[in-house]
């Protein structure tokens, strides 16, 4: 059995239940590394990571540096000798940093690897349409998201799925894969998998504002996976009444005799209870939205507001 000191970095909501599965089982965090405080809000108050709240919490050292290749930051890490780390959702590590412990560095990421390497694995399954994901943990090695697979566990992504619903899912079903993927380590019993490239590579860009405009000209089935692969964080969104409309709950509308009139991207509505988009062979009902300058609302409530005809 193997004696293992861990060094675990990570920074939101993600990559805490990995954190406290492991002390939980008691394994022996020396110190965590996440984001710096950052100001938020009109007040701009200091507010801390939810790893770093986590790691406070059970009196776990933690260290925010600004700069991952500073000596002094470098000599930081050393000085915990650390024999293996565990990053979940945190930034890109230089060389010197995750080729630093014995056993190496691993990472838990939200997608089967090798289909969805990059920023925002969840976001793009949905937006594809895919009917399954999962979660990977692998050793860290130079390019990114391709190092060898230590195991992985997959995921059905249902129909109605918001990126929110899928996050919450993966994010407990990644924690279990952590710990599952140190006991291994422990027992030095565990797989290194070389990562299949032979089949086609669907990546996971960063998304930017830019990427989130809906495009109203494609398939029904193409703009419902778009949406719902933006919702609720960062939002699908398009224009109405001048404004920037981000859209977050839909549901897929029949054609009828009002719609056939319709172009692509132009909508219908009672001004009560619905609001329709035309698609290229259909249509989009709008349940949950959020006009520029006001909170998020249900149909109805936008509505009694808004008159669109």
């Amino acid at each position: 059995m193997k004696d293992l000191r861990i060094i675990y970095m990570g920074t939101p909501e993600f990559a805490v239940p990995s954190l406290e599965i492991l002390v939980e089982h008691q394994f022996n965090v020396v110190a965590v590394i996440t984001a710096p405080d950052k100001p938020k809000g009109r007040g701009q108050k200091m507010t801390t990571s939810p790893v770093k709240d986590c790691a406070v919490k059970h009196n776990i050292p933690v260290l925010q540096p600004t700069n991952l290749k500073a000596p002094e930051f470098i000599e930081e890490l050393k000085s915990y000798n650390a024999n293996l780390q565990i990053v979940v959702a945190f930034r890109m590590l230089p060389e010197i940093v995750w080729n630093m412990p014995e056993i190496g560095t691993f990472n838990l990421h939200a997608s089967l690897l090798p289909q969805y390497r990059g920023a925002a694995p969840i976001n793009w399954a949905i937006i594809n349409g895919e009917k399954e994901t999962g979660v990977s943990t692998f050793f860290l090695q130079h390019e990114i998201d391709t190092g060898k697979i230590i195991f992985q566990e997959k995921e059905p992504i249902h129909e109605s799925d918001t990126v929110g619903d899928l996050y919450e899912r993966l994010m407990q079903l990644g924690s279990k894969l952590v710990l599952k993927t140190v006991e291994a380590i422990q027992s030095e019993s565990y797989p290194q998998i070389d990562q299949d490239e032979s089949q086609e590579l669907k990546s996971a860009p960063k998304i930017f504002r830019e990427t989130c405009e809906i495009k109203w000209n494609q398939p029904t089935d193409m703009v419902y996976d778009f949406i719902r692969g933006l919702s609720p964080y960062p939002a699908a969104w398009t224009e109405i009444l001048g404004k920037n409309l981000k859209v977050f709950i839909v549901e897929k509308a029949p054609l009828d005799e009002k719609l056939k009139s319709l172009a692509p991207g132009d909508y219908d509505s009672d001004n009560k209870t619905y609001l329709r988009f035309r698609t290229e062979d259909g249509a989009i009902n709008v349940k949950e939205l959020q006009i520029q300058g006001k909170r998020r609302m249900n149909i109805e409530d936008f509505l009694r507001g808004n008159q669109v005809n």
